[in-house]
């Protein structure tokens, strides 16, 4: 993806109510959790999770226990999520680059991460160097964008004859057998003015690198395709509804042959 890593931690940094419209993140990281729960873990594992944003997947899986180290690129993040957790000597904090940075504390039992390697350069290379992280037995499982995210958005700048500045995500493809699920969620908004306010308030505005922007007249245009969307039931439809494609990838270590 080509996307500049700086103005990205810049926008989350920035985001000003993420967890009042991170609906979609909120879900994808309780449905994350709840697969981690099922893997056959050690009791106290050692964990690493890579871009924890405001804290929903770490929250979410307190119970699990263990020694964590919790990474974000953006400072500012980071330490939502130590507000959110609140006192715990079971956390510990570092900013980190998940991509090109090196954790300190491995090798780890648990791998995980919701919605954030979809920011990365080259997704599938950074995976698996992170694999390289893991300790035998171990468990890799995210979460990430695929590149049917925001289809809807995307018709809609094409239908103008305009050039979206929205990111575009590894294909599934490229992730290849670390693939374990691919669901579409559907993030509803009242109108397409809603829909971009939603995405700044998360800080998931950043275009990719080189991309001009919208004039006034084109965004206006844009904005009135999108709104028209699809009839629901054959009814004209009330609001604007934007597609996440939610890919999860496992990869499970082998463990040591007793």
């Amino acid at each position: 993806m080509n996307v500049p890593r700086e103005r990205v931690g810049r926008a989350f940094a920035a985001a000003p109510d993420y967890d009042g419209n991170a609906r979609i993140q909120r879900e994808v990281a309780q449905a994350l959790a709840d697969r981690i729960a099922a893997l056959d873990l050690p009791q106290n594992p050692r964990v690493l999770e890579i871009g924890c944003g405001t804290g929903f997947l770490t929250q979410a899986l307190a119970a699990l226990g263990g020694d964590w180290l919790v990474t974000d690129l953006s400072p500012e993040m980071l330490e939502r999520c130590r507000e959110r957790l609140g006192a715990s000597a079971m956390h510990r904090f570092a900013v980190l680059d998940g991509e090109y940075g090196t954790p300190e504390g491995g090798p780890f039992d648990l791998i995980c991460s919701s919605l954030a390697v979809q920011w990365f350069d080259d997704a599938p290379a950074a995976l698996s160097r992170m694999a390289g992280w893991l300790a035998p037995g171990g468990h890799l499982m995210i979460t990430t964008l695929g590149p049917g995210s925001f289809a809807e958005w995307r018709k809609a700048h094409e239908a103008e004859g305009l050039e979206p500045g929205t990111p575009r995500f590894a294909s599934v493809a490229a992730l290849g057998d670390l693939v374990h699920d691919v669901r579409n969620h559907l993030d509803h908004h009242a109108d397409p003015l809603a829909f971009l306010h939603a995405l700044k308030a998360i800080g998931a505005q950043t275009a990719e690198a080189g991309h001009r922007p919208l004039s006034p007249g084109q965004l206006r245009r844009v904005m009135a395709t999108f709104a028209q969307g699809a009839p629901q039931n054959g009814c004209p439809r009330i609001g604007c509804d934007v597609t996440y494609e939610v890919v999860t990838c496992h990869l499970h270590r082998k463990p040591i042959s007793s």
